[in-house]
C-alpha cells in the first residue's frame, strides 16, 4: 500500500522547521489549541491537491509564518533574504518514475511532492524596488506558487496519484463544506471517463428539459425564452447530494452528518488512498463515538490521519499511533515505544483522562472522587491561587492505574505527582511499588502513619470537630468515620459544600502541592 512517509515544512502556519514520520495505516495527531494539529492536516490536503487555486483562495498571508515575515520585515529587507515556503511529502518507496528524485530540501532520492512559495525572480526588479521604500507590506501578491514532484516535473490535481479526501467536522455547519465533501467523494469514485459522461448526459438533461418541457410557456414570451441555469456554478458537480435511506445528509443532524461522511469515506468501496479527519468526534454522542472507533479501526487499504480532542479516539485507536504537538514546540513527540502493556490498557479501560493528562504542563494525580472534589479547595486555601492558575491540572485516577500515568509522564517528561493511601502499608504501596520510576519530575506523596490507610481516615482525624458535628445526626448503626468510609464521594461533597473553610489539610497533601507548583 502506497503511504506518506514522512512531511516536512517550513515557514508554513505556526511551523518555522517542522518534520515528523508517519505510521503507514493511522496517525492520531494530538495537542493543544494552536499546537499546529489542523496545519499538518492543512499541508497534506493542498500538496495532495497539487491546486493552485486553492492556495490562492487561503491566502499566502494566512499560510505563511507570521514571525518570520515580522522578522523579515523588521530587518533589512534583502531581496536574498526574503523567506520561502514550502511543504513536502515523502512517500514510502514506490519509486515512481514521475514522482522519484531529488527535488526536495534533502536532496534524497525519493518518491515525493513539494509545494513551494517563493519570490518571483522574474519580478525581482519590481520587488526590490518595494523592498526600498520605508513602510511597506509584506510583498505576497510578487510570489509564485509552484507544485513539483520529487522528479522535477510540474503536477496539478488533474492526475490524481493519491485519492484523498479531508473531512473537516469542526465546519459541519456550513453548507458549502458538504456540497465540497460531496464533490471530492464523487470525483475519488468516479473515473474521469465516467466524470465525462456524467456532465455530458447532465447537460443533455438540462437541454432537452427546455426543449420539451418549457416548450410551451416558451412560446409566450416572444424574443425571450427561459432556460435551465448550466455554468460553473450550476452544473453536476454542484448540484449532487449525498442520502441515506432516501434522506439527503444535509437534512440530517450535525452528529449523524459527521457519521455518514466519515463512514462513507472510510468504506472500501470509497477507493481512497488517504484519509483526513478533523475533529471526527464533532456533535458526536458516546454509543457513535463508539461506532466511529470502530469504523477506523476496521478501514483497510487507507491511510488515515485524524486530529482529535478526544479522549477516546486517542486511546482506544492505540497511543502508540499518536503524535504528540505543543503549542510551545515545533517539536513532535511520538509514543510509538509506549510500553505494549500500557498502551492496550488504554484501549479497555473504561472512560480516561489521559488526553488532559497528556496535556498538562503539570499533574496532580489522586485516587477517586472523593480526593478530587477537595484537591482544589486544598490547592486554593494552602496556596491563594487557583491550580489552573499555576498551571496545575488535577485529575482523578483509578488507583490501580498510576503507574500506567506515569508511563506516559516517563515519556513526556510531564511534571507528576501522586496523592494515594497507604493502605496500611506505605512501605510496600508507595515506595516498593513505585521504585521504577525515579525521576526528578515524578513524586509519590501519602501519610506516613499506617494507621491512616485512607484518605477519609485523614480526613476525620485531622478534623474530627468538623466531620463530627455534619455527619453524626441520625446516625443509628455506623459512625461518622464509617458513614465517610462507606459514602466517600458524598461526604468529601457534603464538606465541601459546608465545612471547606474550616478544614485542616493533611500534611503530605501540602507538601504534594508544593512540590508540583515550583
Amino acid at each position: 500500500m502506497k503511504h506518506i512517509k514522512r512531511i516536512k515544512l517550513k515557514n508554513f502556519r505556526r511551523f518555522k522547521e517542522f518534520s515528523v514520520e508517519f505510521n503507514e495505516t493511522l496517525n492520531l495527531l494530538i495537542g493543544d489549541n494552536e499546537s499546529g494539529k489542523s496545519s499538518i492536516l492543512e499541508a497534506i490536503n493542498i500538496v495532495l491537491a497539487g491546486s493552485r487555486n486553492k492556495v490562492e483562495t487561503i491566502g499566502l498571508d494566512n499560510l505563511f509564518n507570521q514571525e518570520v515575515i515580522t522578522e523579515f520585515l523588521a530587518g533589512g529587507k534583502k531581496y536574498e533574504d526574503l523567506p520561502i515556503l514550502f511543504a513536502e511529502i515523502y512517500f514510502n518507496e514506490q519509486h515512481d518514475f514521475e514522482l522519484f528524485g531529488r527535488n526536495n530540501s534533502e536532496e534524497i532520492d525519493c518518491d515525493g511532492f513539494r509545494l513551494e512559495c517563493s519570490p518571483n525572480d522574474d519580478l525581482s526588479r519590481e520587488i526590490k524596488e518595494i523592498l526600498k521604500q520605508e513602510d511597506i507590506s509584506f510583498p505576497y501578491e510578487f510570489y509564485q506558487i509552484k507544485f513539483n514532484t520529487f522528479q522535477g516535473d510540474a503536477y496539478s490535481g488533474f492526475k490524481k496519484y493519491f485519492k484523498h479526501i479531508l473531512i473537516d467536522n469542526s465546519q459541519i455547519s456550513s453548507e458549502y463544506a458538504v456540497k465540497e465533501y460531496v464533490r471530492d467523494m464523487y470525483n475519488n469514485l468516479a473515473t474521469s471517463l465516467e466524470r465525462n459522461n456524467h456532465h455530458y448526459n447532465y447537460r443533455q438533461h438540462k437541454l432537452n428539459y427546455k426543449t420539451n418541457v418549457l416548450a410551451d410557456v416558451n412560446t409566450k414570451t416572444g424574443e425571450y425564452e427561459f432556460i435551465v441555469r448550466n455554468n460553473t456554478k450550476s452544473n453536476l458537480s454542484t448540484d449532487l447530494a449525498l442520502s441515506h435511506n432516501n434522506i439527503n445528509i444535509e437534512n440530517k443532524g450535525k452528529g449523524i452528518q459527521c457519521f455518514i461522511k466519515t463512514k462513507f469515506a472510510l468504506n472500501k468501496s470509497g477507493n481512497l488512498d488517504i484519509v483526513l479527519l478533523e475533529e471526527p468526534e464533532n456533535h458526536l454522542s458516546h454509543i457513535n463515538m463508539k461506532k466511529m472507533v470502530k469504523e477506523i479501526e476496521i478501514a483497510s487499504q487507507k491511510q488515515i490521519f485524524i486530529a482529535t480532542h478526544s479522549n477516546m479516539l486517542s486511546t482506544r485507536l492505540d497511543l502508540r499511533k499518536s503524535i504528540l504537538l505543543n503549542s510551545n514546540s515545533e517539536h513532535p513527540i511520538l509514543l510509538d515505544n509506549v510500553k505494549d502493556s500500557t498502551a492496550k490498557f488504554f484501549m479497555k479501560a473504561p472512560d480516561n483522562n489521559l488526553l488532559d493528562f497528556i496535556l498538562s504542563k503539570k499533574a496532580l494525580l489522586v485516587e477517586g472522587d472523593a480526593e478530587y472534589m477537595l484537591l482544589e479547595s486544598f490547592f486554593k486555601k494552602h496556596t491563594g491561587i487557583s491550580a489552573e492558575s499555576a498551571d496545575v491540572h488535577i485529575i482523578s485516577v483509578d488507583g490501580t492505574s498510576f503507574k500506567r500515568y506515569l508511563d506516559i509522564s516517563q515519556k513526556l517528561g510531564i511534571k507528576t505527582a501522586v496523592i494515594r493511601d497507604n493502605d496500611g502499608d506505605l512501605a510496600k504501596n508507595c515506595i516498593e511499588n513505585y521504585s521504577d520510576y525515579t525521576e526528578s519530575f515524578i513524586k509519590i506523596f501519602y501519610d506516613n502513619d499506617n494507621g491512616n490507610t485512607t484518605f477519609e481516615k485523614c480526613i476525620y482525624y485531622l478534623n474530627q470537630k468538623a466531620c463530627e458535628s455534619l455527619f453524626s445526626k441520625n446516625r443509628k448503626k455506623l459512625s461518622v468515620l464509617d458513614y465517610m468510609l462507606k459514602n466517600k464521594a458524598e461526604a468529601s461533597f457534603q464538606l465541601l459544600d459546608k465545612k471547606k473553610d474550616e478544614l485542616e489539610i493533611p500534611q503530605y497533601i501540602k507538601d504534594a502541592i508544593e512540590w508540583i507548583r515550583k
